[in-house]
C-alpha cells in the first residue's frame, strides 16, 4: 500500500472546517492511497456513480493535487463533508476515529477495508443504528482483478450489503461470507498474491540457474502466470487442468513428482494457517 494514507486523528480534527470544504455527497472515500484511489476510479468506471456524488478524504497536500488530477469532478478534501455514506480505507489505527468523525457528519453507514478491525470495534466507535460492514479485499484490486469478502454488522440490512458489493464488485469480485470467517479469507485471498510472487521468484530463480538469462526468465514466468490463471478462470477446474498438461512419464509428471515428495499442498496449508490465526491476532 502507498504510504500516502492519512494517519488516525481526532474526529474533531477531521470534522474541523468540513462543512466549508464540500456540499453534501452520497459516498466520501477516506483515505486517498493506492487502495482507496483504486476503489474510487473502479467505481467512477463502471457507471453506477456520479464523480459529482463522491469525495475523497486525503491529508497530504501532494496526493491531494495528485486525487485532482486522476479524479476530475470529485471533490478532493481534508475533512469528511456532510454525507450518507463512507468507505474507510485508512490504516488500522485510524478506524475508530475515522468512523466516528464519519457518522458526525451524517453517515448511516460505513464500509470498512482496514485489515483486522473486527465490527465490533467499529460499531463501538459508530454508535447505536450505523450500518457497518466489514471487507477484506486484495491488491489485485489495484488493477481491477480483486477478490473481496464483506460481513455486515449488526445494524446492517439487505440493501446495505448490496451498495458494499457495488463499491468493491468495480474492481473484482465479491463474496457474503461470516465475520468468523474472513480471517480464513484474509489467509487465502488477502495473503494469497504473496504466496503466488513466491512463486514466480522462485521459477525465475529456478530458470536463471539453468541458465536462462534474468530478463528472459522474468518475461516467461509473468506469462506463464498470466496464462495459467486465464485458463483457470475459464475452465475452474485446475485438477484437470494439471492433468491435460501431465503426460505419463513426461516433463511435467518429473517436476510434480519432486513437489509431491516435498509435500506443496501441506506446505501451503501450514502457510494458510499461519496467516489465519495470525489475522485472529490481530483482530482480537
Amino acid at each position: 500500500m502507498s504510504d500516502v494514507k492519512p494517519s488516525a486523528r481526532s474526529a474533531e480534527a477531521v470534522l474541523a472546517n468540513a462543512s466549508e470544504a464540500v456540499d453534501a455527497v452520497d459516498v466520501v472515500m477516506v483515505g486517498g492511497g493506492n487502495m482507496g484511489a483504486a476503489l474510487l476510479g473502479g467505481m467512477i468506471e463502471s457507471g453506477a456513480f456520479d464523480p459529482g456524488t463522491l469525495a475523497v478524504v486525503e491529508l497530504l497536500a501532494a496526493r491531494r493535487d495528485q486525487l485532482v488530477e486522476m479524479f476530475p469532478g470529485v471533490a478532493v478534501v481534508d475533512a469528511i463533508p456532510p454525507c450518507r455514506s463512507v468507505v474507510l480505507a485508512v490504516k488500522p489505527p485510524g478506524v475508530p476515529d475515522a468512523a466516528a468523525a464519519a457518522v458526525a457528519a451524517g453517515s448511516t453507514r460505513i464500509l470498512s477495508i482496514a485489515a483486522g478491525v473486527n465490527i465490533a470495534t467499529i460499531e463501538a466507535a459508530a454508535g447505536a443504528g450505523v450500518a457497518v460492514v466489514r471487507c477484506m479485499p486484495n491488491t489485485p484490486a489495484l488493477v481491477g482483478q480483486g477478490t473481496s469478502a464483506i460481513a455486515g454488522g449488526t445494524a446492517a440490512t439487505t440493501d446495505d450489503l448490496e451498495w458494499a458489493e457495488s463499491v468493491l464488485s468495480a474492481v473484482g469480485i465479491v463474496d457474503r461470507l461470516p465475520e468468523a470467517q474472513l480471517d480464513a479469507f484474509t489467509g487465502v485471498a488477502g495473503s494469497g498474491p504473496a504466496y503466488i510472487f513466491l512463486v514466480a521468484e522462485a521459477l525465475t530463480e529456478a530458470a536463471v540457474a539453468e541458465g536462462i538469462d534474468q530478463a528472459t526468465a522474468e518475461r516467461v514466468v509473468s506469462q506463464l502466470l498470466l496464462g495459467a490463471s486465464t485458463l483457470l478462470a475459464r475452465d475452474g477446474d485446475p485438477a484437470t487442468l494439471r492433468r491435460n498438461v501431465t503426460s505419463p512419464n513426461g516433463t511435467t509428471a518429473a517436476g510434480l513428482g519432486v513437489l509431491d515428495e516435498r509435500d506443496l499442498r501441506g506446505t501451503f496449508a501450514a502457510a494458510v494457517r499461519a496467516a489465519t490465526e495470525r489475522s485472529r491476532e490481530l483482530g482480537a
